[in-house]
């Protein structure tokens, strides 16, 4: 039964989804607001003072940082960081 003791009918939500094609095909056609009755509430923790940045690199460029990450066997993003502060290191040293 959902709220105020009403018989709510749906379609039954999908048990074995292998894609995310199926899982769009699906909310495409459906409201989540038909399936409160079977949601329960979560706590979750945001830190939104923790963001990123982001930023157009070229795509030769962005081909070559990722090479070079999987070189060195780190991300992409943590070799771009690495790089970063060494060279902000290095200009505040030398400025």
């Amino acid at each position: 039964m959902g709220k105020n003791n009403k018989i709510i009918k749906h379609d039954q939500l999908p048990e074995n989804i292998t894609s995310l094609e199926e899982f769009w095909t699906f909310w495409d056609t459906h409201s989540t607001s038909d399936y409160e009755d079977l949601m329960e509430d979560v706590d979750i923790q945001i830190d939104v003072y923790s963001s990123r940045v982001y930023c157009a690199v070229a795509k030769d460029l962005a081909a070559q940082l990722r090479d070079q990450a999987r070189k060195q066997g780190v991300s992409t993003e943590t070799l771009i960081n690495l790089w970063l502060r060494e060279k902000i290191s290095e200009s505040a040293q030398v400025g």
